[in-house]
């Protein structure tokens, strides 16, 4: 683990940024956005660093705010409740055909996917219903208070929808040759409309009372003030929704393999289920602090979660150690190493095809920019947060479903 210190304001002391980052090629500007962080007056202890961060929007994506009375909605993001979730089936690779085609197009004729229309559901599933009723109270609530965020279409028409960017559905091998399936979405359009609208009125708040910030993107909500508590309700609804979307998502998987595979199929261990772009009220150092989570997973000692590579590498099931510094956190992934445009600039069709042989994928310009070679190297990942988790299985895709 490395430390790296910065002053905050006159009389506020030092703040302090510690990050997992070893062995990792991590450029000085990510660095720098996490100092800015660490400068603010109501960072609990130091922000943690974790091997896959990159440069985000105000704060670094792979990093973990612990914020006292406070919190930095643009911190916590757009695609709020994003994650993972994972699950082993009663399959073995014996029993796939030689063929994945089938497979994918199945999952895909089963789970929208792309942003927009292209990711909503023509007809809302029962199992669809059944999961908005467990959470529709709170957001009459929410669009009650707030009725800029009514969204032009009911957000259970996406509740089961992969999106798009870099959401998606994989069916995977263990060492063991044993069949999982892994997903990764988040809140869809209901998400980013209420995550966008309240990083606007914490910029207006900062502006009322002529807070000056190192990035307007760290404009924060203090407890107590107009709109924290909204704030507070509305993230949590988010993130709620997040998790049953990928509840729903994995059901409607496991319905699309028994058609294509003609197999019973079941899950054999608990699924994980797990956030990595989210905000939870959680005790760190013996105070309740709010810990936002920007790219990273909790990781509290023996707690399982998912680390997922990229569409051509190996991902991780791992076991949480417990960390006190890393207030029991680890990387969410193996991070980009370059952004969306110098990946479509440098990579071709051809390497991308040749990055995901073996892999039953879309193999086209569109997803250039998830090409493996896009990613950070996930053993030197893995290797930097040694202390942080251990890897409990590896994973390895032979079908990858993309949004």
């Amino acid at each position: 683990m490395l430390v790296t210190q910065v002053k905050r304001e006159e009389g506020q002391g030092v703040g302090l940024v510690k990050h997992w980052t070893e062995g990792v090629d991590v450029d000085q500007k990510t660095i720098e956005q996490a100092m800015n962080v660490a400068k603010l007056p109501f960072i609990h202890k130091h922000v943690a660093l974790m091997p896959d961060c990159h440069l985000g929007k105000g704060a670094t994506i792979g990093s973990v705010i612990p914020t006292k009375k406070a919190i930095i909605p643009a911190a916590v993001g757009v695609d709020l409740g994003c994650g993972m979730m994972a699950a082993k089936l009663n399959l073995n690779a014996s029993q796939l055909p030689d063929s994945l085609k089938n497979v994918r197009s199945s999952i895909e004729s089963m789970v929208p996917v792309g942003n927009g229309r292209g990711g909503s559901h023509r007809e809302t599933s029962t199992a669809s219903l059944n999961k908005w009723r467990m959470i529709v109270d709170d957001f009459e609530t929410i669009v009650d208070r707030h009725p800029k965020l009514k969204p032009s279409r009911n957000p259970v028409e996406q509740m089961g929808t992969l999106g798009g960017g870099n959401h998606f559905i994989e069916i995977c091998l263990d060492e063991s040759e044993n069949v999982w399936v892994m997903l990764h979405s988040g809140s869809r359009g209901i998400g980013n409309k209420i995550g966008m609208y309240f990083i606007s009125l914490a910029k207006e708040e900062m502006r009322k009372f002529h807070i000056n910030l190192p990035d307007r993107d760290l404009s924060y909500l203090p407890e107590g003030s107009e709109y924290f508590d909204d704030y507070w309700l509305a993230v949590k609804w988010a993130q709620e929704y997040a998790f049953k979307n990928r509840e729903l998502m994995m059901k409607s998987i496991l319905v699309s393999l028994e058609k294509s595979l003609k197999l019973p199929i079941r899950v054999v261990e608990k699924e994980i289920n797990c956030h990595h772009n989210y905000v939870s009220l959680e005790n760190h150092y013996g105070e309740n602090v709010y810990v936002t989570r920007k790219g990273a997973i909790r990781a509290r000692k023996d707690e399982l979660g998912i680390i997922p590579g990229s569409m051509g590498t190996k991902s991780y099931i791992v076991r949480g150690k417990g960390s006190v510094e890393s207030f029991h956190s680890c990387s969410h992934g193996a991070g980009r190493a370059m952004s969306r445009t110098e990946a479509k600039r440098r990579f071709t069709v051809e390497d991308h095809v040749k990055a995901t042989e073996g892999i039953e994928c879309r193999k086209d310009g569109g997803v250039i920019d998830e090409t493996p070679a896009a990613y950070k190297d996930i053993d030197a990942v893995m290797l930097a947060q040694s202390d942080l988790i251990e890897p409990v299985t590896r994973l390895r895709q032979v079908v990858c479903v993309k949004g």
